[in-house]
């Protein structure tokens, strides 16, 4: 029996799942969904020339078609998760911190392990975003392939919610909510009537940040499994990107100054919020850290600012690209130190031998 739950928000306490509660979900038959409703005025259109009008974007949808991985095939999820161990140091910039010292070996490795499932319970709840923004697209894009484009993303992002979804239920066993800037972002570019905001916001911002939360994962995790996960998840985020910086650029251009604009400032706004307030420090409060603490620990690592640099140094040469990096919102991108970051690779320059390269996981070919 279906029992359905209509909230006004998200969760906002941690879902946790042992084994008995995943055996019993496969098993019983009583099922509840909670759903929040959200309201968009969206413009669908039909759109009656079916001829290959964009080359690129054809091409990108031809890949997605080759390179369609599957979850329960192509993972091995035999993979032995890698052997806990209480770090003294812990996540990076917490040793030095008195409160660090006072914790038992126990607590360290907890600490780490709530750590991966916040951090991963956002690319969950991230993709389930772009799985919504991208179902939109299919009925407001414009023209015919970028239709058919986003027809093959959304089930890329379906994907996505699946494999992270089952690699938080099997390894972690607890899901976190989903951190409030987040949700804001999401809620922005889903509920504008605007299709090209929806490109703007998913293709260009929200996907980069993905691209740059995944590098970090990919080059930082101990467990082959996630990594493995991980880099599937990058190359089809790869090709949503190009998807958004190709079909973006030419459109922005045509568009009235004054539009022109208005989505720069939004473009402008949502950085703001990438970089200053999607850090979590849900986990570090449950261990005695003040929120404060955790976000000075968190800005001056290492760890904290790779993550940055991956951010900008994709997103800043996307945005010059598609033209938003206008003359009167240049001084606001300098106030935030990432400028520096413009003239670098942009995502319309495709790099087809890495897109077109085998697919593998754990070394072996998967597809081709």
């Amino acid at each position: 029996m279906l029992h359905v739950q209509v909230v006004k928000g998200p969760p906002t306490e941690v879902q946790y799942f042992d084994e008995d509660e995943l055996a019993k979900r496969l098993t019983d038959h009583d099922v509840e969904t909670i759903r929040e409703i959200f309201k968009t005025p969206l413009t669908g259109s039909y759109n009656w020339d079916y001829e290959n009008a964009n080359s690129k974007i054809r091409r990108l949808y031809e890949l997605g078609k080759r390179f369609n991985w599957n979850v329960e095939l192509d993972v091995d999820w035999s993979q032995p998760y890698p052997k806990e161990e209480a770090d003294s140091e812990g996540p990076e910039g917490f040793a030095s911190h008195p409160k660090w010292a006072k914790l038992t070996p126990e607590q360290r490795i907890e600490f780490q392990r709530r750590t991966t499932a916040q951090t991963l319970s956002q690319f969950l709840h991230g993709e389930q975003g772009a799985l919504l923004v991208a179902s939109q697209l299919v009925s407001c894009a414009p023209t015919h392939d970028a239709k058919l484009y986003a027809a093959s993303q959304t089930f890329d992002e379906a994907r996505h919610v699946e494999v992270f979804h089952r690699y938080l239920m099997e390894r972690c066993h607890m899901i976190y909510p989903i951190n409030p800037s987040l949700k804001f972002l999401l809620d922005k570019v889903l509920t504008d009537e605007r299709w090209d905001l929806k490109f703007i916001g998913m293709q260009v911002l929200i996907e980069g940040l993905a691209l740059a939360a995944f590098q970090t994962i990919h080059q930082t995790t101990h467990d082959p499994l996630l990594r493995d996960i991980v880099g599937l998840v990058m190359r089809d985020e790869g090709r949503h990107v190009a998807f958004g910086v190709n079909y973006l650029e030419d459109w922005i251009r045509a568009l009235p100054p004054e539009e022109i604009e208005e989505r720069a400032q939004f473009a402008y706004e949502a950085c703001v919020v990438m970089r200053n307030r999607l850090v979590s420090t849900t986990v570090a409060q449950e261990f005695g850290f003040t929120e404060e603490e955790a976000l000075e620990i968190n800005n001056a690592s290492q760890g904290g600012r790779a993550f940055r640099t991956f951010l900008f140094e994709r997103m800043i040469p996307n945005l010059k690209r598609v033209g938003l990096l206008t003359d009167k919102i240049r001084p606001k991108f300098e106030e935030l130190g990432v400028l520096q970051f413009e003239n670098l690779k942009h995502d319309g320059a495709i790099d087809w031998a890495t897109l077109e390269a085998p697919l593998t996981a754990g070394g072996h070919v998967i597809a081709a």
